[in-house]
């Protein structure tokens, strides 16, 4: 004869077993306990997202990369974070070390920052090298806001500029003269542009000349050495 219910009730530790609560006096429900795994995941998968963004920001800086067409720095009229205007001419004959920012970042835009500082360390007191900072998001990007900035990586305020302006001039700058045609646009970065963690290279005639991966841990140096590299091969000197 099997035993009812009631008297499985009876049974010692059955009816624990059905409802016995936790250590603390609750029972965690379906739900609940599905909560706590999927937080579990999702803090597991952003542990590997750093993890792959170190191992990447760490590695050697590999060569610069091939552009994917002939490109030249276009006449441009923008407003430096002193508060002065700066053009083309004002940067004519120069090496120039460009990199893209936007203030509101906090991985990969510090990340390069902390490159372009590690190239104005590198190439002292050479009156041939400047380094330019242009903001994808110069409603955000005020001059004080990249003042704040520029000195959080003790910018010099001659050789490293960080230049706002309008919208369109600003775009019609990266899309004429930066942007590569085959990468896809990024909906998440203002403006879209999708190459804020590049370091682009100008040679003193305008030319787009070369870019490079900065995130990569030597990539300073590696650009100072293209710099050197073009110095040797041409009359720029």
């Amino acid at each position: 004869m099997k035993p009812s219910s009631s008297n499985l009730e009876k049974v010692p530790g059955i009816e624990a077993s059905r409802s016995s609560p936790a250590p603390d006096g609750t029972r965690l429900t379906r739900r609940e306990v599905i909560s706590t795994l999927c937080l579990g995941l999702a803090i597991a998968g952003v542990a590997a997202g750093i993890a792959v963004w170190t191992s990447k920001r760490d590695a050697p800086a590999a060569p610069p990369s091939s552009l994917d067409h002939p490109r030249r720095l276009v006449p441009f009229h923008l407003t430096e974070r002193s508060g002065r205007t700066i053009t083309e001419t004002d940067v004519a004959g120069k090496f120039l070390v460009v990199n893209f920012v936007f203030t509101s970042c906090t991985f990969t835009c510090r990340a390069v920052n902390e490159r372009m500082g590690e190239i104005q360390g590198l190439v002292g007191e050479a009156k041939d090298v400047q380094l330019l900072s242009l903001t994808v998001d110069p409603r955000t990007d005020t001059p004080a806001a990249l003042s704040t900035f520029a000195d959080s990586f003790h910018a010099d305020t001659d050789r490293w500029l960080f230049l706002t302006g309008e919208k369109a001039q600003l775009y019609g700058l990266f899309d004429d003269s930066f942007a590569s045609s085959t990468v896809k646009r990024e909906s998440f970065i203002p403006g879209d542009f999708p190459d804020t963690d590049r370091i682009m290279l100008v040679d003193p005639r305008g030319n787009v000349c070369a870019s490079f991966n900065g995130l990569k841990r030597d990539v300073a140096k590696t650009v100072v050495a293209e710099i050197e590299n073009l110095r040797r091969k041409t009359n720029f000197r």
